[in-house]
């Protein structure tokens, strides 16, 4: 009996172009691969505003995860099927942590299965820039608040992002992962290299544990992923094998099974569509 596997691919510098786009060669390969019956899903940094538009036209069948792992989104059923919340002691520290160090960036909450992002204000280019491609590209909403500590006990909080300079963000981010209720990731932007992203979320959200959640929901055999940067370390312990894209950060690319094309040579779909389509 064949076993049942599980494709699964980061976004962003992966199976993404760098001009953030799906190739047409990729969407037309994955769709032929999908419907004739091969599973495939993505794990992303990115929320369900952005990601779900971007894949809009992959008829994705698989859950797909979100944000790190802090979401996992069925998205032909339009519901969360996952969902992890920081504890609110841990998002009052956060909060107080980032005014310590001047910093402000976005809250992420989950209310009545939508997603609302907060933010207190776009006081530098990269916040502003990150604002306004959501909101211009995607629709994403968000609101303004005076404070994040307005919406610090809704129970219901499930992210942090910041971005900035490493040096800004390093010293925060040495003091936030002192706490074991969240998991606190920096790594750098696959777009613009002066710019570093610092996330945090729950200690039980990760792309680890949603694969795992997938792999037994849904009883796949083997999962295989793709990714290019070090946010894609705990997809690919979770997975039986993990191929890094060209373009990939090299502590990912001595970790991975192997390395593929890079991400503007449609490696991703290219690597399935080899291995598949001759079954």
């Amino acid at each position: 009996m064949k076993n049942k596997v599980l494709y699964i691919s980061d976004l962003d510098g992966t199976l993404l172009m760098s001009n953030r786009e799906l190739s047409n060669y990729s969407k037309e390969t994955l769709n032929k691969l999908m419907d004739k019956g091969v599973n495939f899903s993505v794990a992303t940094a990115r929320s369900l505003a952005t990601a779900v538009k971007i894949i809009e036209d992959l008829n994705i069948k698989v859950p797909v995860v979100l944000m790190n792992g802090v979401v996992i989104y069925d998205i032909a059923e339009r519901k969360y099927v996952k969902l992890e919340t920081i504890p609110t002691e841990a998002v009052k520290e956060i909060i107080d942590i980032t005014k310590k160090h001047n910093i402000t960036g976005f809250m992420y909450a989950i209310c009545n299965n939508e997603q609302i992002t907060y933010y207190e204000d776009l006081c530098t280019k990269y916040l502003k820039n990150f604002h306004d491609e959501r909101v211009l590209k995607y629709g994403k909403p968000f609101e303004k608040v005076s404070s994040f500590h307005d919406k610090a006990c809704d129970n219901n909080i499930i992210y942090f992002s910041f971005m900035d300079l490493h040096e800004k963000l390093y010293l925060m981010f040495e003091e936030l992962k002192k706490n074991p209720e969240i998991e606190v990731v920096l790594y750098k932007d696959v777009y613009n290299e002066n710019v570093w992203f610092l996330e945090i979320h729950s200690k039980y959200a990760s792309k680890y544990n949603s694969v795992k959640f997938l792999r037994e929901q849904l009883g796949y055999d083997k999962v295989i992923g793709f990714g290019d940067n070090l946010n894609d370390l705990p997809l690919l312990r979770a997975c039986d094998e993990f191929y890094a894209v060209a373009n990939a950060v090299d502590e990912l690319k001595e970790k991975a099974n192997g390395v593929i094309d890079d991400n503007n040579s449609d490696g991703v779909a290219k690597y399935i569509f080899k291995r598949e389509w001759n079954w």
